[in-house]
């Protein structure tokens, strides 16, 4: 049995698994999920409160650590406390109601998609936070497009209600026109939002009525209402909510379990993460109604069953959480089988042995080692210096699972060591970022390793790097911005014919080796295309139209 982190900091034996543990009953208590949002919808917000209602922390902390609370558990790095936004992923582990819960928070900007969506890969069902003013936005839009291409259940729920906002009807058929999910709301806000009076449990037609504690570092006190005492108290607000309910009932929006998982239905609940009100409901939810881990398909098409040899999937690579340490952490999500600290798997990408001697449960920063786990379960592996996100690893049965395509980088910068007596750590530096995933690291036999090309999603990711390259490896460096804003993958016989092209350059990817031919913009790639009809020039493909 290994050890969890109590509140207090100190270490307890873990709930996660029990004696003689086979692989398919403990993953029927396994819930893995991510929260998805656009930037500002309050999703590290309702990480931390989360983790507040299941016990394992003792005060929630906001984004910005207003009204003297800390910053919030999943936003570890300097940076994401200095600006207030989260930059990377992070995974916070816990029990709650004799389940085990691996929560996954993910970055909510733009400029960081790849990562979320690498964490997509990794989870068994999502929640898609909406602010109750905005509703559906872009980013939202893009992350939902990758769980639909997964088959990743979502689950709705609306915060800020404790602020002004639109009327939840509007809300919920914004939903289902614009992203084609039927709503089945499961609780419903009495009161307007700004006016917030309390939540209409559907199911009983009870209602709950919230008292704030002091900034929400506590929960919410909570008291439950009978519809007649609701009704005698909340008047017209009571009376609107019902009303609303009446409507929704003859529309059919009652919860149905299976076109949820089929991704085709969603449960939609209201809250406010920052107050603390809703969120032990939907931690319930998540529980009951959120799928357990499911056969997972690979390469080839066939599902590994639950109960197979172990098999696990390396969604992310992390270095420098421990500053202590400088080491390296692997994130696995288990698929199959027993997990048990020390057992050698198979490295599929090079078929070498790989030790686990060094495996972790994360919360955060924080870590506690772990003996064993199952299927749905995050386990961080120290100094796997050999793994990159997307590579396989199994146990007697081999198994591939499909790798996580890279996103079409949009902005380009050349990086060069200010200081050239940094240049040993430079190099290390950039290879480390360039094994994470943290940016796609290009190079050319014209510019060198002195000056790598750096290729993002979003300009962000520059300033990741560039912190990263500063804090961890002290050596700053200088970028030099370069005017191209597309990215097709050639080959050897294109990148000849491309060479020396006004504004066009052909580039390796460090990563893979591939070849990349760099345009400055679409016009000069379809004057190259028609110019030169049996050149190889294929996008960077990734599911769910995100690129």
């Amino acid at each position: 049995m290994g050890t969890d982190i109590h509140p207090d900091g100190t270490s307890v034996p873990s709930a996660h698994a029990r004696p003689d543990g086979r692989p398919d009953v403990e993953a029927r208590r396994r819930r893995t999920f991510a929260v998805i949002s656009h930037p500002d919808a309050g999703k590290s917000t309702l990480t931390e409160a989360l983790a507040l209602h299941a016990e394992v922390i003792s005060a929630a902390g906001a984004v910005h650590g207003k009204g003297g609370r800390k910053g919030v558990t999943s936003d570890w790095m300097d940076m994401e406390r200095e600006r207030g936004i989260s930059v990377t992923s992070a995974v916070l582990q816990f029990s709650y109601r004799d389940h085990v819960i691996n929560l996954l928070d993910t970055p909510g900007h733009g400029d960081f998609s790849e990562d979320t969506y690498r964490v997509l890969a990794a989870v068994d069902a999502a929640v898609m936070l909406l602010d109750a003013a905005r509703g559906l936005e872009p980013q939202t839009l893009k992350l939902f497009d990758v769980c639909r291409a997964r088959g990743v259940p979502v689950l709705t729920f609306v915060n800020k209600w404790d602020r002004p906002g639109r009327d939840p009807l509007e809300l919920v058929d914004e939903v289902e026109q614009r992203i084609g999910l039927r709503p089945m709301p499961i609780t419903w806000p009495v009161g307007i939002a700004g006016d917030f009076h309390g939540l209409v449990e559907r199911a009983d037609g009870s209602m709950r009525r919230f008292t704030r504690a002091a900034h929400g570092a506590s929960k919410a006190a909570e008291e439950i209402l009978d519809p007649d005492r609701a009704a005698a108290e909340e008047g017209v607000d009571w009376e609107r909510a019902t009303e609303e309910l009446e409507l929704l009932g003859e529309i059919g929006a009652d919860f149905d379990p299976e076109p949820f998982h089929a991704g085709t239905a969603t449960p939609v609940m209201f809250g406010a993460a920052l107050s603390n009100i809703g969120v032990a409901r939907l931690l319930d939810a998540l529980v009951d109604l959120a799928p357990p881990p499911t056969p997972r398909p690979s390469a080839t098409g066939d599902r590994r069953p639950i109960d197979s040899p172990f098999s696990g999937l390396v969604f992310k690579v992390q270095a420098s959480m421990d500053k202590s340490h400088r080491d390296r952490v692997a994130f696995v999500r288990i698929c199959s089988g027993r997990f048990e600290r020390g057992m050698v798997l198979t490295h599929d990408a090079t078929g070498r042995p790989f030790a686990t001697k060094y495996a972790q449960a994360m919360f955060g920063r924080d870590r506690s080692t772990i003996e064993e786990a199952y299927p749905g379960d995050i386990v961080g592996l120290v100094n796997a210096t050999a793994l990159r996100p997307g590579d396989t690893l199994w146990a007697e049965k081999p198994v591939t699972f499909p790798t996580i395509p890279s996103f079409a980088p949009e902005h380009f910068s050349v990086a060069r060591v200010a200081d050239a007596s940094k240049t040993k750590q430079f190099r290390k530096g950039i290879e480390q970022l360039d094994s994470e995933g943290v940016i796609q690291v290009l190079s050319s036999d014209l510019r060198g390793d002195q000056a790598p090309v750096l290729a993002a999603v979003g300009p962000l990711q520059f300033e990741v790097v560039s912190a990263r390259l500063s804090d961890e490896f002290s050596a700053p460096i200088k970028l030099e911005r370069l005017d191209y804003t597309l990215a097709r993958r050639t080959d050897a016989a294109g990148a000849e014919k491309l060479r020396g092209s006004v504004g066009i350059e052909v580039l390796t990817r460090r990563t893979d080796g591939e070849l990349l031919a760099l345009f400055p913009h679409k016009w000069r790639l379809q004057a190259v295309v028609q110019n030169q009809p049996g050149l190889t020039l294929e996008p960077l493909i990734a599911e769910g139209n995100v690129t």
